[in-house]
């Protein structure tokens, strides 16, 4: 391995484990529920970001409909909960697993299409889905499932009286969505996928098993995003088919990493720091008057940052590569 590229690997990590045990101590000195609130979308979307970002951004496969996974997921663990009574672990565990036996088995026609075709084939899968719950009668329909509210625990995970469990839950999903992909970042599929991303006809002519490594990263991707849908059920108690499977689910999943830095480590961390608090605080202090004020401030801010930094934001912390000796040499004697 490249002495660079490890020395790289080693500070991210230890950047990681900083900034986790950093944002452990927040809540103790941040009280306000509301903000607490913020800070648990604020992980929430993170850790939603970074397993989007698995399929999209290191397999370059734009999906759309992720969405889909998210309200699996919470549908999994709400159905299990108030029908059968098993407890929510467990069925964030079968919404993990039914999510990505669903990405592949939808992967398998899907993937055989390029570009923007690739793209509305996830808006529309997931639109086909949100229309069968919507008129699923066993599952609610339209009404959704009200998940009963039982005393506070963590056997249940359920806590009414204070947001701080969500928030270390939140917290370890996004810890472990960083993880996963920083382990994968240097693995055999992370070259795959990044091989497959820049060009798939030149990475299969070298051995890249293309089709295989685009089913892996759809798995990856989705059983993650189901375990975050799982936890925004138990976090909100409530589910109908518009709240965990509309399209600007899609959309929040998407935009943090591309804001940050599409293909990167640390891109949807950070897309999601700037985005999703920004999004709530608009929508709470300027979206009161019903005209609609707090999507263009939001959207003019979005479109902003995107024309200054084409690359994501991550691309401020980027090392300019030193100019070669000759360069330097030529430079000076003109």
């Amino acid at each position: 391995m490249d002495k660079a590229f490890a020395s790289r690997r080693r500070r991210d990590l230890i950047v990681a484990a900083c900034i986790t045990v950093v944002a452990a101590l927040v809540p103790l000195f941040v009280k306000d529920v509301y903000v607490q609130n913020i800070m648990v979308l604020t992980l929430m979307y993170a850790a939603l970001s970074q397993s989007w970002n698995i399929l999209s951004g290191y397999c370059g496969q734009i999906s759309l409909g992720h969405a889909l996974y998210f309200g699996l997921g919470a549908y999994t663990t709400a159905l299990l909960y108030t029908k059968f009574g098993v407890l929510p672990w467990f069925g964030m565990l079968a919404g993990g697993l039914i999510s990505a036996a669903i990405a592949m088995a939808l992967g398998y026609p899907c993937f055989r299409l390029g570009g923007h075709y690739f793209v509305i084939a996830t808006i529309v899968i997931a639109e086909i889905a949100l229309v069968l719950f919507q008129n699923w009668d066993w599952a609610g329909a339209a009404l959704g499932i009200d998940i009963p509210v039982r005393r506070d625990s963590w056997l249940t995970f359920q806590f009414t009286r204070s947001k701080l469990p969500y928030f270390y839950f939140a917290l370890v999903l996004a810890g472990i969505a960083w993880f996963v992909t920083w382990w994968l970042e240097d693995s055999k599929w992370g070259y795959w996928w990044r091989a497959v991303k820049d060009n798939p006809i030149a990475a299969e002519s070298l051995g890249v098993v293309v089709f295989n490594s685009k089913m892996g990263a759809a798995a990856v991707s989705a059983f993650l995003v189901a375990i975050g849908g799982a936890f925004y059920a138990q976090f909100v108690s409530y589910i109908d088919p518009e709240s965990v499977m509309g399209f600007q689910f899609s959309l929040l999943m998407a935009l943090p990493a591309v804001l940050g830095g599409i293909g990167t480590l640390w891109g949807p961390m950070l897309g999601a720091v700037i985005l999703i608090p920004l999004t709530e605080l608009t929508r709470s202090y300027i979206g009161g008057s019903g005209r609609g004020v707090d999507l263009i401030v939001y959207g003019g801010l979005i479109i902003a940052i995107s024309l200054a930094r084409p690359q994501g934001l991550v691309s401020l912390f980027a090392r300019k590569p030193k100019p070669a000796a000759g360069v330097v040499k030529e430079a000076v004697a003109s």
